[in-house]
């Protein structure tokens, strides 16, 4: 009998798929990952981990498999925290989700599964794995989309390799959510109807805004407004829009002071407390050399589209090796910059120092630290993380 581990997380889709594997004859475990517990970022007297700690031991009891909690904390502060703040005083933006399953469910907890004489992982994602042979007769796994439209999470797992995704099943990567909850209902599992998780990743529910501020020093400094028709962007329409501005404080008025650059994202619209417009203010960047930002007003300001991004080799992933480019070759694909975004036409081009991301449609507020991620059909192939225009 093959063993699974499963992260349960104590939410409905772990709980389920913890649920599917025991029925198709798995010898299941859960486990629960413990990942913060610094004391000096309680945003309210609520314990969310332990909340869901309990509720993923009660789906354990209620199925009748084993169950345990693990302390990963201190390898989350260091691989997802103190990157997220040093990325944050950079002036980029990462995402802690993406980061969370490259860095923790897939490496140091599947480590400690693997140790534990587990054949594989599981998880509560809506995606699905595929495997085939390749001519020279190795494996070879394709990592789809989620049949769920609304719920695909294969972008959270563009970071993936190979031997991760040899290690792991997705049992629910071919439901619909409502068909997710109906299961854990029959099966009168605790977490059939609790809500999905909002907050930051293994947090639970501290909003990120706070949790940046608790550990980043505020520091006023100056938001300034660019007006829609400056002189930078004539010659920027359409398709010769592929770059970053540079903006300087004479490029636009002062229109307000701010806590901290860093605080702050592109495309951000809340939290500027700068009223008076006539087309609500956007940022349109950030400069934390200097702690400007600079905005302007209504979402079609041309300081907020771009038509192309740039990936240094170093931060250059595929899901799939065996289809990465040579220099000088292209590849269309369809692509997205954040969950959830629909999938829009793109161009690859690989060069000798990275890899150009250049879509057919301008995208809106592309954010250096953010990942992209490249499909091909169904098929997510590979990643990277966004350094440029």
């Amino acid at each position: 009998m093959k063993r699974v581990i499963v992260g349960l997380s104590g939410g409905v889709d772990s709980s389920v798929a913890a649920y599917l594997l025991k029925e198709q004859g798995y010898e299941v475990i859960g486990l629960f990952m413990k990942n913060w517990h610094d004391d000096s970022v309680t945003i309210s007297d609520e314990c969310p981990w332990l909340d869901d700690s309990n509720d993923a031991l009660l789906v354990a009891e209620k199925l009748g498999i084993p169950f345990q909690t693990v302390d990963l904390s201190e390898q989350y502060k260091e691989r997802i925290v103190d990157y997220m703040f040093a990325e944050y005083e950079k002036g980029r933006t990462p995402n802690p989700d993406v980061l969370c399953n490259r860095e923790i469910k897939f490496d140091v907890f599947m480590k400690i599964a693997l140790d534990l004489g587990a054949d594989y992982v599981a998880t509560g994602h809506y995606c699905r794995k595929e495997t085939f042979l390749n001519e020279e007769g190795e494996e070879i796994h394709r990592l789809l989309g989620g049949v769920d439209p609304n719920k695909d999470q294969s972008y959270f797992l563009c970071q993936l390799s190979q031997e991760q995704l040899a290690k792991t099943l997705f049992p629910i990567g071919e439901l619909l959510k409502p068909k997710v909850r109906e299961i854990a209902a029959e099966q009168d599992l605790i977490t059939a109807d609790k809500k999905d998780s909002q907050g930051l990743c293994f947090i639970g529910k501290v909003r990120l805004p706070d949790f940046l501020q608790q550990q980043l020093k505020p520091k006023t400094g100056d938001i300034i407004e660019v007006s829609a028709d400056h002189e930078k962007y004539q010659g920027s329409k359409n398709e010769n829009r592929i770059f970053n501005f540079a903006y300087e404080p004479t490029d636009g008025k002062k229109v307000g002071e701010h806590i901290g650059a860093h605080f702050f994202t592109k495309g951000q619209r809340k939290g500027l407390g700068v009223g008076g417009t006539p087309l609500p203010l956007f940022i349109i960047e950030t400069d934390v050399s200097t702690n400007t930002i600079y905005t302007g007003q209504g979402k079609q300001h041309p300081g907020l589209w771009r038509n192309s991004l740039f990936i240094q080799l170093s931060e250059l992933h595929w899901v799939r090796p065996d289809m990465k480019l040579d220099v000088g070759v292209s590849m269309e694909v369809m692509a997205r910059i954040r969950y959830r975004q629909e999938l829009e036409k793109a161009t690859l081009y690989m060069d000798t120092i990275g890899l150009k991301v250049a879509f057919e449609n301008p995208q809106f507020a592309i954010q250096e630290g953010q990942f992209v991620a490249w499909y091909q059909d169904e098929e997510l192939i590979g990643s990277g993380v966004i350094s440029g225009g």
